[in-house]
C-alpha cells in the first residue's frame, strides 16, 4: 500500500518515467512553437500598454510617435531572431547564450550570460503571471482584488505541469497560445476593417478622456529621453527570444533547422500583432496612461483604466460581448503560460551550469518525470518572492525587466563574431566562406544594436528599477564563482596522488556503551570480528547510580571486553568521549581508531525523535576528528519490520546522486550530450 505523500504525488506528477523514455518526450515544430514561443507571443499584450503609458508623460499629442517606436522595437525583433537563427546552426547543444560566451569570449563572459539569464527568466515568470493577473482582473473584479494571491497560484499551478514533463506541459500550452494567436489576428483584422475598408468611426472606451501630461515643459532632450525610454520598454516584446536557442536538444531532429524555423515564426508572429494592435489603438483614438488618478482631468464617473488588449476588443466586439470575454481570457492564459518559457530555459541553463560546477549538483538531475525539478522548484519560488515583494505590479516589475536579456543578446554576438572569425582562419571553400561572412555581418549588426539597446535600458531604467536587476546579477556571478571555487578545491583534494597509502600502525576499536542491552553486546561482538589490535569498551558516567548498574551487569554477563569510565563532572556525554578518543589517538599518529556506535532502527518518523539523538551528536562530532573511523551498528526494533522495504528500494534508486564528483573530460562531454537531449 502506498504512502499518502507517495500517492498525492503520483496524483500530481504522475507515474514515473525510465530513462530510457527520454528520447520520446523531444518536441515537433507545432509543440515546440507554443513551448518556447509563448514568451515572446505574450509580450504583445504589455509591450503596447508600456509604450502608450510612457508616451502619456508628454500628454495624449505623444501618441503620434508610437508607430515610429514600434517600428524601432520591430527593427531590434528582426535583427534579433536573424542573429540567433546562426546561433543555433552553430550551437545546437542547449547551451545557448553562455555556451556562446564561454567557448569563445572565456568563462568570465559565460558567468556574466549566465547570470544575466537567470535573472531575466525569473522576471518573465514574476512579470507574465502579473501581466496575466491584470489583464483578467480587466474583465473579472476578484481577481484585481486578490491578484497577489492569484498570481502565487498561477505559478504554483505551472511549477506542477512543468514537473510533470516536457511533452505534457507542451501540449496543455499548445491549445490557448494557437487560439490567443487566433483571437488576436482576428482581432485586430476585424478592426482594421472596419475602420479602413468599412470607414466606420469606432472609438475606444478612453477616446473621450482628457489627460493631462505629467510634464509640461519638456526640453528637446528632455523628450528625445522620453522617446528612448519609450522605446526601452517596447523592446520587452524581445524576452524570450533566447530560449529557444537553449531549448535546441529539445527539438525532433533535424534539431537545428526545426529551431531556426520557429525561431522565424515567432518573430513574424509577434511583429505582425504587436504593430496591429499599435495601429488600431491609433486608429481608435485608445488611451493608455501611467497614472489615472493624477493624469486623467475629465471622463466617465468611476473610470476604471482597462488593459490596451481589452479596450481594444471592447471596441471591436462591443462592450459585455462574448468576444470581449474570449478576448480578455486567452490573454490572460497566455500571459500566464508564457512564464513556461523560462520554466523551460531556467532549469536547463541551471543543469548545464551545475554540470560546469558553478551551481550546486542538485540542478543537474532529473526528477520522476525526466524534468530538472529542483531547477523548476527553484525558479517558482524566486519568482513568488518578487511578485509578493512588489504586490503583482506590472509597472513596478518591467522596470526590473529587459535588462539582463539584453546582456545576453550583446555577449552572445560578440561569441558569435569571434566564432566566425576562427572558422573563417581555416575554411578555403568559398561557398562556405560566402555562408560564414554572412553570418558573421549579421551577427555584427546584431552585436551594435544590442548593445546600443543595453546601453539606452541602462540609461533610463537604471534609477527606475534595473538597479535592483543589475544587483541580483552580480550577486548570483560571486555566488556562482565562490560555488566553483569550492568544488575545484573539493576536486583538487580528492584527487589521487602517485604516492602509495601509508598503512596504519595499529587499529583501537572503541565501543560506546550506553547500557548492557543487545544494542550494546552486538556492537561488542561485531567490534571483536574485526580483529582490532585493542578493543575497549566505553561509558559515560553522568550518574552515579547508572554507571554502578552498568558495571555490575558488566561483570554478571562475564563480557569478555574491559570497560572504562570516563567520569563527567558536568553531564556532558559528547565532549568526554572526544577527549577520551583524541587521547588514544594522540599517543600514536599512525594509529587509527574505530569507533563502533550502537543505533536503534526504528519505522515510524516520530520515534527517530525519541532514539539515537545523542549518538547523532557524537557521530557528527566524531566525522571532524583526522584518523577516526566512525562505524554505526544498527539494531531493528519491532516497528522497523513493518516497513515495505521493496517500495523504500524503489525510492531511494530514484534519489539523484548528491555532491560533486570528479570526472574526466570525456565523462563531461558524455554527459553534457546527455543533457543536451533533453529538456525541463
Amino acid at each position: 500500500m502506498a504512502s499518502t505523500t507517495s500517492l498525492a504525488k503520483r496524483l500530481l506528477l504522475g507515474r514515473p518515467f525510465r530513462s530510457d523514455r527520454l528520447k520520446h518526450t523531444l518536441l515537433p515544430k507545432r509543440i515546440a512553437l507554443p513551448v518556447f514561443a509563448s514568451d515572446a507571443l505574450s509580450s504583445v499584450a504589455y509591450a503596447p500598454d508600456e509604450i502608450l503609458l510612457t508616451l502619456s508623460i508628454a500628454g495624449a499629442a505623444a501618441y503620434i510617435y508610437s508607430p515610429w517606436v514600434t517600428l524601432a522595437v520591430a527593427v531590434v525583433m528582426v535583427t534579433v531572431v536573424a542573429s540567433y537563427r546562426q546561433t543555433v546552426h552553430a550551437y545546437p547543444s542547449g547551451g545557448g547564450d553562455y555556451e556562446v560566451a564561454t567557448v569563445n569570449l572565456g568563462p568570465k563572459a559565460g558567468l556574466g550570460v549566465a547570470s544575466a539569464l537567470l535573472v531575466d527568466y525569473i522576471l518573465t515568470v514574476a512579470v507574465s503571471v502579473s501581466s496575466g493577473v491584470s489583464n483578467l482582473g480587466s474583465v473579472v473584479p476578484w481577481v484585481e482584488e486578490n491578484k497577489v494571491g492569484v498570481a502565487v497560484g498561477a505559478v504554483i499551478l505551472l511549477s506542477a505541469l512543468n514537473l510533470r514533463g516536457l511533452r505534457e506541459s507542451g501540449t496543455a500550452f499548445a491549445v490557448p497560445t494557437y487560439l490567443f494567436i487566433v483571437v488576436m489576428v482576428g482581432m485586430i483584422v476585424t478592426g482594421l476593417i472596419r475602420v479602413f475598408v468599412l470607414g466606420e468611426d469606432l472609438r475606444a472606451p478612453s477616446a473621450s478622456l482628457v489627460i493631462d501630461a505629467e510634464e509640461h515643459h519638456l526640453t528637446q532632450i528632455g523628450f528625445v529621453f522620453l522617446l528612448l525610454r519609450t522605446f526601452s520598454s517596447g523592446c520587452a516584446a524581445l524576452t524570450g527570444v533566447e530560449a529557444i536557442s537553449n531549448g535546441v536538444p529539445a527539438f525532433k531532429p533535424p534539431k537545428s533547422r526545426n529551431a531556426a524555423t520557429t525561431l522565424m515564426l515567432l518573430g513574424s508572429l509577434a511583429i505582425v500583432m504587436l504593430f496591429g494592435i499599435i495601429t488600431l489603438a491609433r486608429a481608435t483614438h485608445l488611451q493608455f496612461v501611467e497614472d489615472p488618478a493624477l493624469q486623467i482631468l475629465s471622463g466617465p464617473a468611476n473610470y476604471v483604466q482597462k488593459t490596451v488588449t481589452t479596450q481594444l476588443a471592447e471596441t471591436v466586439f462591443g462592450p459585455g460581448s462574448i468576444m470581449l470575454l474570449v478576448v480578455g481570457g486567452v490573454t490572460a492564459m497566455i500571459l500566464f503560460l508564457a512564464a513556461n518559457t523560462a520554466f523551460n530555459g531556467f532549469p536547463v541553463l541551471g543543469s548545464i551550469l551545475a554540470q560546469d560546477r558553478f551551481l550546486p549538483r542538485q540542478l543537474h538531475t532529473r526528477g520522476d518525470r525526466l524534468a530538472f525539478s529542483n531547477g523548476i522548484l527553484f525558479l517558482a519560488v524566486a519568482a513568488i518572492v518578487l511578485i509578493v515583494s512588489f504586490h503583482a505590479e506590472v509597472t513596478k516589475l518591467i522596470q526590473l525587466y529587459i535588462v539582463g536579456v539584453f546582456v545576453s543578446f550583446t555577449l552572445s554576438q560578440a561569441g558569435m563574431i569571434r566564432h566566425w572569425n576562427r572558422l573563417l582562419r581555416t575554411q578555403r571553400d568559398p561557398d562556405r566562406r560566402r555562408r560564414m561572412i554572412r553570418s558573421r555581418a549579421i551577427n555584427t549588426f546584431g552585436m551594435g544594436l544590442t548593445g546600443a539597446v543595453l546601453i539606452i535600458v541602462l540609461i533610463t531604467k537604471f534609477l527606475l528599477g534595473a538597479w535592483i536587476a543589475i544587483t541580483m546579477m552580480v550577486v548570483i556571478y560571486g555566488l556562482m564563482v565562490a560555488i566553483h571555487r569550492h568544488y575545484t578545491r573539493v576536486a583538487e583534494e580528492l584527487k589521487p596522488t602517485d604516492e602509495r597509502p601509508v598503512l596504519p600502525s595499529r587499529n583501537h576499536a572503541i565501543v560506546l556503551v550506553s547500557k548492557v542491552h543487545m544494542p550494546t553486546l552486538r556492537a561488542i561482538a561485531y567490534a571483536q570480528a574485526t580483529r582490532p589490535d585493542t578493543l575497549t569498551a566505553v561509558t559515560v558516567n553522568v550518574d552515579d547510580t547508572d554507571t554502578r548498574n552498568i558495571q555490575q551487569e558488566w561483570e554478571r554477563r562475564q563480557v569478555p571486553v574491559p570497560l572504562t569510565v570516563v567520569d563527567s563532572p558536568y553531564r556532558e556525554i559528547t565532549r568526554p568521549i572526544i577527549d577520551y578518543v583524541k587521547s588514544v589517538r594522540r599517543s600514536s599518529p599512525r594509529d587509527v581508531v574505530t569507533v563502533f556506535v550502537p543505533e536503534y532502527v526504528v519505522g515510524r518518523w516520530w520515534e527517530n525523535l525519541l532514539h539515537n539523538q545523542s549518538a547523532l551528536r557524537i557521530k557528527g562530532r566524531l566525522l571532524f576528528e583526522p584518523g577516526v573511523m566512525v562505524t554505526s551498528v544498527p539494531w531493528q526494533l519491532r516497528s522497523s519490520q513493518d516497513r515495505d522495504l521493496e517500495r523504500l528500494d524503489r525510492g531511494l534508486s530514484r534519489a539523484p546522486a548528491r555532491g560533486p564528483r570528479n570526472r574526466g573530460d570525456d565523462e563531461e562531454s558524455a554527459e553534457r550530450a546527455d543533457s543536451g537531449s533533453g529538456q525541463s
